[in-house]
């Protein structure tokens, strides 16, 4: 350290005494500082190396305590590690027993459910898996008595328990994949959570199965329903629904489609909810536990998914297009084999309530038809009669039972909406508690195991319907085309030919195309609710990964079977209304059956009437056919098609064609009665037409059983052919005016003195009234044989020939009969007086 350097005294500037003292002691106190100054530099540098040296030697002390408490860590760390360890390398021994006992109860519950359902008869429509434990294909044996014994709901709770504490195992080796034993525990731990899945599932299917159908019948003496004037009334009894008529029926389901509560007002049962508290407790543990835990196809996922691992889609899956089209045969119980494939939605649970409940709507739906089938073949069996009237008896039952079917299988699949919002539905909105929202390929799982219940059911009705359509409507075959009739009406002589074609005569197709729509009039009602009813807006309850994407819900498995069943029952109806035109023009033109030789109403119109009769109830039905499918008689389709009375008109246009062919052949028949026949044959059959089908003056609304074309097209075609054959027919009594023409005065000689004519003048009249008699003689032999059976219409035909020529006959007749005009023979020349002929006239017509 330098010294300060300070000026000589010399070279200063003489300054006063006392400012010299002062620089004196300051420049003796800097010196003294800079000593001191000194002396603490040296005393630091001595304390600095002293203080080097101490922490050389106290170092290596204080990293040997930091590595004690280190190693002090790890040990209790370790010890932990070999704790929990120990733990989960005993989970498989510790839970198994669990598992084992919770599998061993549900297969026993399951055994005993299905022995009870085959005692009952109901085998046949068990699910897959309670069948091969019936006949022992499932491969499990068990000795251990103990195991067997009844289930209990701790049993349940504690192998519930028991597949949670393996889950966490797995989770646990899952992280520590190096450990050399962590391969065979993860292998053990898998066994005994799939033996647990295994035995849930059982369970699952063992209640659901034995739990039976999701309704009930209903109770007499139950609670009224409201109408739509919000009045209390019963609900109609199946011995009233069995008889109703279409317009009751429609009635009925439009009040009950009104109504909130529509499940309470339609079918003969009612939903209910046929689980115990106590299995309801005990589904919904199973559902919570396993969660939304999917499979890979080959095994249960139990670790939790990584980003590469995709789930498979659900099965069954609709086909391309999303149409689905009839795999099975009619009549075997199913449309298609979709409903018939194992359900494989990724989560083991729903698979299982999928196939028990399946079985259980399926048995229900397939039960209730059945139940109908029997009693409407011992009602036809008990009824023997006429064939054409048993036909349509029992075509009009079975489509009134398809009707009741419907509205079964609605409330059969209310029912199982219940089950599944009872049981499935709080479990899966329990899932993923963290974030509230259920997986988008879980919320599909869920759909597709409902959509496969209710599916069953519908697939079950479907096939009914196209049964009832081909076997009880005769829709199998075709009655040829109706475009080619109508070019062609001379083809109805040689009656139905070709490959497929069926003989059907006009009143079974009536009863066909009638039973068609009344079937279709049940669809169009009722249909929309069904597919709302197989329908899952909301799967979980919560909201869903893709709800925020407010995209239309994807179509199932039993949306698609509704579309087909308005579809198919549009299509066949269809082809039940061609079927009836077709019958129409195919009604041969000869035969004593179908052209009677003595001119009166040809039965092919009193079938017509029956049918138009039979249809016209069905006004809403038939557009709903003709909007949906181009007929041949109406090729527009949609707002633009026609209504009934499009079809009826052109029914009667059928018949007309009909009516003048069979018309024509009495003509082509030959003989002296030819024309007259064919006259009087169209007037008697166009005058039952306006009878029975024609308006009545006067009455507004007309009873329900009594149907009218109000239509004036009907009235006026109609009534022209009438007053045109009328007045042919006249024609031939027309032709006794000729002899009835006065005689001049002029040209009545009487002999000389005598009161009788001349030769000559007698003659005149002779040839007169001879002439009258010879063709009234003619003409009334001819005509006499006609029958009219119409009071009406024979005492206007009556009236009409005396209007003719009677009065002219009488004023002829009174005039010269006075007369002496032959010697001899005067009696017969005036064998017929105006009364006789009156009298003779009113015996026309009359029925031989």
């Amino acid at each position: 350290m330098s010294s300060y350097n300070l000026p000589a005294m010399s070279t200063l500037p003489a300054l006063n005494s006392e400012s010299q003292m002062r620089i004196n002691a300051l420049s003796s106190a800097l010196q003294t500082m800079n000593a001191t100054t000194l002396s603490a530099c040296r005393n630091c540098d001595t304390l600095s190396r002293r203080s080097r040296h101490l922490d050389s030697l106290t170092s290596p002390a204080s990293e040997a305590s930091a590595l004690l408490a280190q190693t002090s860590s790890n040990l209790t760390a370790t010890s932990n590690v070999l704790k929990d360890a120990r733990e989960k390398f005993d989970t498989v021994a510790d839970c198994e027993p669990a598992v084992e006992r919770l599998y061993w109860g549900a297969h026993e519950l399951c055994k005993e459910v299905a022995r009870h359902a085959e005692r009952q008869g109901r085998g046949a429509v068990l699910p897959i898996t309670m069948k091969r434990l019936i006949d022992g294909s499932d491969g499990a044996r068990n000795n251990n008595e103990m195991l067997k014994a009844p289930l209990s709901e701790q049993d349940l709770y504690a192998g519930a328990d028991a597949m949670e504490i393996v889950r966490d195992a797995h989770a646990y080796f899952s992280k520590r994949m190096d450990w050399k034993s962590t391969k065979d525990t993860l292998s053990d731990l898998e066994r005994v959570h799939h033996l647990g899945v295994d035995a849930m599932g059982l369970l699952v299917i063992g209640h659901l199965t034995g739990a039976g159908a999701a309704v009930r019948r209903k109770v007499e003496g139950a609670p009224l329903v409201e109408d739509k004037d919000g009045k209390k009334k019963p609900s109609m009894r199946a011995a009233n629904r069995a008889e109703e008529a279409a317009a009751q029926t429609r009635d009925r389901l439009q009040e009950a489609l009104q109504n909130r509560d529509l499940m309470k007002t339609i079918g003969e049962y009612e939903e209910y909810l046929p689980l115990s508290t106590r299995v309801v407790r005990e589904l919904r543990a199973i559902f919570e536990c396993l969660g939304a835990m999917s499979t890979n196809g080959s095994g249960l996922v139990l670790s939790p998914l990584n980003k590469s691992f995709t789930i498979p889609p659900p099965e069954p899956i609709l086909p391309p297009g999303g149409k689905i089209m009839r795999t099975e045969k009619v009549g075997s119980g199913h449309y298609t084999n979709l409903t018939m494939k194992p359900l494989k939605t990724g989560y083991p649970q729903l698979d299982s309530y999928g196939e028990a409940r399946k079985s259980v709507a399926y048995a229900s739906v397939d039960g209730y038809c059945r139940q109908l089938r029997n009693i409407r073949k011992k009602t036809m069996g008990s009824n023997p009669g006429n064939s054409s009237i048993v036909h349509h008896a029992n075509v009009d039952s079975a489509a009134r039972d398809a009707v009741r079917c419907i509205e079964h299988a609605m409330v059969v699949v209310s029912g199982e909406k219940s089950v599944y919002r009872c049981v499935v539905a709080p479990a899966s909105s329990n899932t993923q508690d963290e974030s509230k929202v259920v997986a988008p390929h879980y919320q599909r799982a869920l759909g597709t195991s409902y959509s496969y219940v209710a599916a069953s059911a519908v697939d079950r009705l479907l096939d009914l319907i196209e049964y009832t359509f081909l076997r009880e409507a005769g829709c199998a075959g075709n009655l040829g085309s109706v475009t080619e009739a109508s070019n062609n009406p001379g083809a109805a002589q040689s009656g139905p030919t070709g490959t497929g074609e069926i003989d059907m005569d006009i009143r079974a197709a009536a009863s066909a195309a009638a039973a068609g729509l009344r079937i279709v009039d049940g669809v169009r009602m009722l249909g929309p609710s069904l597919s709302k009813l197989c329908e899952l807006t909301n799967p979980c309850g919560i909201a869903s990964a893709t709800e925020a994407n407010k995209g239309p819900p994807e179509s199932t498995i039993a949306s698609a079977l509704c579309i087909s069943l308005h579809r198919s029952t549009v299509k066949n109806c269809s082809k039940t209304l061609e079927n009836l035109a077709r019958s129409i023009q195919l009604d041969p033109l000869d035969g004593r059956k179908h052209r009677p030789a003595d001119a009166r109403v040809a039965t092919v119109s009193s079938d017509v009437v029956h049918a138009i009769r039979l249809i016209t109830p069905f006004t809403s039905a038939y557009k709903s056919v003709s909007k949906r499918r181009a007929l041949p008689w109406d090729p527009n389709v949609g707002e633009s098609s026609g209504e009934m009375d499009t079809f009826i008109r052109f029914l009667v246009k059928q018949l007309i064609i009909s009516l003048q062919g069979k018309a024509q052949n009495y003509k082509n028949d030959g003989g002296v009665d030819a024309q007259a026949k064919s006259n009087v044959f169209m007037m008697n059959n166009t005058f039952y037409l306006l009878e029975l089908l024609g308006p009545v003056e006067g009455v507004e609304e007309q009873p329900a059983d009594d149907c009218r074309i109000q239509a004036p097209w009907f009235t006026t075609k109609i009534s022209k052919i009438f007053d045109s054959e009328k007045a042919k027919y006249l024609t031939h009594w027309e032709s006794l005016n000729k002899h009835l023409t006065a005689v001049d005065d002029k040209e009545l000689n009487y002999q000389t003195n005598k009161d009788v004519l001349s030769l000559e003048s007698g003659r005149l009249l002779k040839s007169r009234f001879s002439g009258f008699i010879e063709d009234f003689e003619r003409v009334y032999v001819v005509h006499r044989d006609f029958t009219v059976i119409d009071l009406k219409l024979r005492d206007m035909l009556q009236r009409d020939i005396r209007r003719v020529f009677l009065a002219r006959y009488k004023a002829f007749f009174d005039k010269y009969s006075r007369i002496q005009f032959s010697k001899k023979n005067m009696e017969n020349y005036l064998k017929y007086p105006p009364q006789k002929v009156d009298s003779l006239i009113g015996q026309l017509f009359a029925m031989q």
